[in-house]
């Protein structure tokens, strides 16, 4: 007995749920909230990262994913048979190639031509209708978004799934992902920063936070180059049009306010701009001092959790979002050409480039 009581202590400690689950949708959640020893000595403070990798799709979009296609199969917008069309990215796109296979629907997904092959990839493989399309402006009729809902609505027993406007995205977050956050730290959350591309995490995690805290929790968003989130927060809300380069971080940053940003925007607390060159040296950093293989938008997370626990001083608990790992974007974060091309080969310390194994 003892023997089986010590077994589910380390299950439950480990974030996992202790009992079986029905398919892929009852797998997404309840991922662990892994302590982050050597940023957290440095600062002073405990900062933690939501292992959302950990996901079955490999990313935190399942659960955006699972939250709107259920909102449209209960609304009855979507019935058995039919059809989910998205525009993304990639990582929203591959949650929905997975839970279309689990429940039985046709996917659609346009993104643009921009995004890393591994992605376009495992789509195809998941056995989406892909469909690249030229990365114009969201004003630009071609724009994907656009491409994607005007598709959808010419075809019978098909839904657009919206996941930029769609607020059924940021309400899946307010019901799983902000309530393990709470539970597993026990009500002792500081801080919580995470970048944004549709808004979802960042409005349903970021309410949640504020209202279990009763307002004491600090809610952040981190901006990549190109993005104008940082500048419309930091100045009270007036938003400038896109300049320079973007980033190289994908699916974060944005252009406009989406409507699941929306439902919370004007509750956030603070912005951080964070610079390509900080991302790509916390992958190496993190590969090195913890041992995980994440990608670039779960970088600029945690480097902005780092500045968000020097921002508010020792003895606080900073949690953030580790979107995905770094398996989908290998042939570009670890490749010595890549990295040299984008001007970031001296962003990583010298004694870590010895991870760039790619040429």
């Amino acid at each position: 007995m003892a023997f089986r009581a010590a077994i589910r202590k380390s299950t439950l400690l480990r974030g996992f749920t202790s009992r079986a689950v029905d398919g892929f949708p009852g797998a997404v959640g309840n991922t662990p909230l892994i302590l982050l020893k050597g940023l957290s000595e440095k600062t002073g403070s405990k900062i933690y990262g939501k292992a959302e990798f950990q996901n079955p799709g490999g990313s935190v979009k399942d659960r955006a994913a699972l939250g709107v296609i259920e909102d449209a199969e209960a609304s009855g917008r979507l019935k058995p048979g039919g059809t989910v069309v998205e525009d993304t990215a990639g990582n929203t796109g591959i949650g929905l190639a997975h839970v279309c296979r689990a429940k039985g629907y046709r996917c659609v997904i346009y993104m643009p031509n921009t995004q890393s092959q591994e992605k376009i990839d495992l789509l195809r493989m998941l056995g989406a209708d892909v469909r690249p399309v030229p990365a114009v402006a969201y004003e630009h009729p071609a724009n994907y978004n656009h491409q994607a809902r005007d598709y959808a609505a010419t075809l019978a027993n098909a839904v657009w799934t919206d996941q930029f406007d769609n607020t059924a995205n940021a309400r899946a977050h307010y019901a799983s992902t902000g309530p393990e956050i709470w539970a597993q730290r026990e009500g002792a959350v500081d801080g919580f920063v995470c970048a944004t591309g549709t808004g979802g995490t960042l409005a349903g995690v970021g309410r949640y936070l504020k209202e279990a805290s009763d307002g004491r929790a600090q809610v952040w968003l981190a901006d990549p180059p190109g993005s104008v989130l940082y500048s419309y927060i930091e100045s009270g809300g007036k938003l400038k049009e896109r300049r320079g380069v973007g980033s190289i971080t994908e699916g974060i940053g944005q252009g406009r306010i989406t409507d699941n940003l929306g439902t919370f925007v004007d509750a956030v607390d603070g912005a951080l701009h964070i610079a390509d060159t900080k991302s790509v040296a916390m992958v190496y950093d993190l590969l090195d001092t913890e041992g995980l293989y994440l990608g670039a938008s779960s970088a600029l997370n945690v480097v902005a959790a780092y500045e968000l626990a020097l921002k508010l001083g020792p003895g606080k608990s900073i949690v953030t979002i580790l979107c995905d790992g770094a398996y989908r974007y290998q042939s570009r974060l670890f490749s010595k050409t890549w990295l040299r091309e984008k001007g970031l080969e001296d962003a990583i310390p010298e004694h870590l480039k010895k991870y760039a194994v790619l040429d």
